[in-house]
């Protein structure tokens, strides 16, 4: 059995902040330990309780003065649009038809797709982001290279073909038919194999026929445990479109509740634009709405009411995302910093310990995986990410005021990127330094 001993300052979260002085929300260790044996977290603690429980010959890893916190989660992106990340365009539905669907492509070609799906988690580990939700292309060749490259690494991660048959160009268009056997087929070679876990994915209302949906129904109901991701209520012009189409529900929300798609393993990408009964649908249903703050404001889609959602009376589960490609960055910390910043517009105040939250345990709550992942806890699996809040000169500077964990975890968030994080561990091992670029 393998045994490493790493060593820095802990932070790990038991639930959700109520406030900025809820120090009972998480554990902070000063000089912590964490005893990680076959990938799995095997003792938490005082660096000197843990130590007296290794073996005397321990490899030991020190990260002093650094953070280790458990690896950063991503509840929402999408494989094929690394290449149109900073593409210009006025709204959803023009990015989409303009550069999205064509770039979607060219992901029937095995050779393209293993390539990207290389880039794609270089980028995440690079960023400190261990498990991601992910929408891979129509093409089941795109699904294959997006979980081979999975188990390479060792990651815990979700992803689903997309499933759509209109309102697309014809070489991304697959059938009812097609749509349930190649997800089929999807779920047989790849859901349960290493850390990977299948999503049935279809992409919005927009592009799945009722028919459609109708497969994703039953494979819903044949496939109770798997997660399901689609897209819900992001762009006014997309809510008006969607409800022409299925012109007898309600609403947008009320048509994947139709075909019986939500449910706690819901992944609902966007969810800004909601009426009250639509909120209340999702807070019934356990369904998650996924906040992805720099690709709502890339695309100027609108502002979610992260806060708003969570404390109504009848309060909506929440996830949040990149949303790579219409996201513009690969950081959850630059996402976060995004997040504040529309709190901020919305009268709102979100502080540093809920966005940490958010992004570990928070995120991994959302994916129904917080027994394995999003926690510092004995038993789960040793993902983690160590943040340097000094990485740069400016940040340096910064850090010779701070004197709070607070204070430093809102300087991450603020001027944080990829290069503030020091290492990032999948399972125990160390991944970042042999990562391309780095």
């Amino acid at each position: 059995m393998t045994k490493t001993l790493i060593r820095g300052r802990l932070l790990t979260f038991k639930r959700a902040p109520l406030s900025l002085t809820d120090t009972a929300s998480y554990r902070y260790e000063h000089d912590g330990g964490l005893l990680v044996e076959d990938g799995i977290i095997a003792a938490v603690g005082d660096y000197a309780e843990v130590k007296a429980q290794a073996p005397d010959d321990v490899a030991e890893i020190d990260h002093r003065p650094h953070l280790i916190l458990p690896g950063l989660i991503d509840a929402h992106l999408h494989f094929p649009q690394m290449q149109v990340i900073a593409s210009y365009a006025g709204s959803l539905l023009e990015w989409l038809n303009t550069y999205t669907f064509h770039e979607e492509l060219r992901f029937v070609d095995t050779d393209h797709a293993t390539r990207i799906a290389g880039h794609f988690y270089d980028e995440l580990l690079r960023h400190g982001t261990t498990t991601a939700a992910a929408y891979c292309s129509v093409h089941k060749t795109s699904a294959d290279a997006y979980f081979t490259e999975a188990m390479k690494r060792g990651m815990c991660m979700v992803g689903g073909k997309v499933m759509m048959d209109r309102n697309a160009p014809q070489g991304l268009l697959d059938t009812p038919q097609m749509a349930y056997d190649e997800t089929r087929a999807v779920i047989a070679d790849w859901h349960g194999k290493g850390r990977n876990h299948v999503a049935i994915t279809p992409r919005f209302a927009i592009t799945s026929t009722p028919e459609q949906m109708q497969a994703a129904q039953a494979l819903a109901k044949e496939f109770p445990d798997l997660h399901i991701q689609t897209h819900l209520s992001e762009n006014l012009d997309e809510i008006a479109f969607t409800c022409e189409l299925y012109p007898k529900a309600k609403d947008y929300t009320d048509i994947y509740a139709h075909y019986g798609l939500l449910g706690a393993k819901t992944l609902l990408g966007h969810a800004i634009h909601l009426s009250d009964r639509e909120t209340d649908v999702l807070s019934e249903t356990g369904s998650v709405a996924v906040h992805c703050p720099t690709s709502n404001l890339f695309i100027g889609s609108g502002l979610f009411p992260l806060n708003a959602i969570r404390r109504r009376k009848k309060p909506v589960r929440v996830g949040v995302a990149t949303d790579i490609g219409g996201g513009s960055s690969y950081s959850m910390l630059r996402t976060m910093d995004e997040a504040y910043k529309i709190q901020q517009i919305l009268g709102e105040r979100l502080n540093p310990l809920d966005s940490f939250h958010l992004m570990t345990r928070g995120n991994a709550e959302a994916l129904s995986l917080v027994d394995r992942i999003g926690t510092l806890e004995v038993g789960t699996d040793a993902d983690l990410v160590v943040l340097n809040a000094a990485a740069t000169p400016a940040m340096a500077l910064r850090m010779e005021t701070v004197t709070t964990l607070p204070e430093e975890l809102f300087l991450l968030q603020t001027m944080g990127d990829d290069r503030a994080v020091a290492e990032t561990y999948v399972r125990g091992t160390a991944m970042k330094g042999g990562l391309i670029g780095s």
